[in-house]
């Protein structure tokens, strides 16, 4: 197994895209331990002691090789902010409805309802990942509806807010994930996200709302603890297309 982690995360697709998985939610409780988030110790969530051996066992129960690392099975810095900021601000979620995007193992849509949001929909292209959500919104006594699917192509969802963490790591699907959000807003849709300071933030779109330094898995980071911040995403600068300006 070569070492593909970098800055927390690879490159490439989300785990089993495309692929049958036969009995996740067995596969999940077998290989990973409840325990509290530790940013966000309200909430606990079926997590993995560690990355590679998970990582194998997870390409041997599909018999596939070359998988991206199981981010389901982490909980992430920027997922850990903004759960703690949603647990902190709940009037910002309050009876409203909530996107979880590239949810990963759900905490900030659990989060969310823990914090008295309506309702929250999960959205992964990791198959994984949704049985993840699923079963961690059990644990926390909450209910998510869940989609496996790429959205980014898609009209926006409808929805009164959109979070999104840690999704910045890799170019191609930061511009993705960037152009999509950017439709979202459009809608009047405000978008929330998590960040540590992953290589392709778009640092001059975004609000700051808070800061943290959160506990991660050292193995999968540079620390052992990440200053991690909440942003809202501002709306793209409109071009200025006033002739009379021109020199």
């Amino acid at each position: 197994m070569e070492g593909r982690l970098r800055d927390g995360r690879p490159e490439g697709a989300g785990l089993t895209q495309g692929i049958k998985i036969q009995d996740p939610a067995a596969f999940i409780r077998r290989e990973t331990r409840v325990k509290p988030v530790p940013h966000a110790e309200e909430i606990r969530l079926h997590l993995a002691d560690e990355a590679m051996g998970l990582w194998q066992k997870t390409e041997d129960e599909l018999g596939e090789l070359g998988l991206a690392p199981p981010f389901w099975a982490f909980a992430w810095a920027g997922g850990q902010a903004l759960a703690r900021y949603v647990l902190d601000t709940p009037d910002l979620v309050a009876g409203k409805s909530v996107v979880d995007f590239a949810c990963g193992s759900g905490l900030i849509g659990i989060a969310a309802l823990r914090a008295g949001a309506s309702s929250c929909h999960a959205v992964d292209i990791d198959g994984f990942a949704i049985e993840a959500a699923r079963l961690n919104a059990e644990l926390n006594g909450v209910s998510v509806s869940v989609e496996r699917a790429d959205i980014t192509e898609g009209d926006p969802l409808e929805t009164d807010l959109f979070f999104c963490g840690d999704v910045f790591y890799d170019k191609n699907m930061a511009d993705k994930v960037l152009a999509f959000l950017d439709r979202t807003l459009a809608t009047g849709t405000p978008v929330f996200v998590g960040d540590p300071g992953r290589s392709y933030l778009p640092k001059d779109r975004l609000e700051l709302l808070a800061t943290y330094r959160v506990p991660v898995v050292g193995a999968l980071e540079d620390s052992e603890v990440k200053k991690t911040c909440v942003y809202r995403l501002l709306p793209k600068p409109a071009r200025d297309n006033d002739c009379s300006k021109a020199a």
